[in-house]
């Protein structure tokens, strides 16, 4: 990865610079890769009687 790509996905997940103290490359590289998540939606999600039965 680039330098330019890894800031151009901080600009494209809402961080700046300022947070870049704070986070690591591989926690940003997380943080855009669940970004691409957020849309989906789950045919099924658990409740608490699904963790609890866990």
């Amino acid at each position: 990865m680039t330098t330019p790509l890894f800031l151009l996905r901080c600009v494209q997940i809402g961080l700046s610079i300022r947070d870049l103290d704070l986070l690591t490359i591989g926690m940003v590289n997380d943080m855009y890769a669940e970004s691409s998540n957020d849309d989906y939606k789950y045919p099924e999600v658990a409740t608490q009687e699904d963790f609890d039965n866990f």
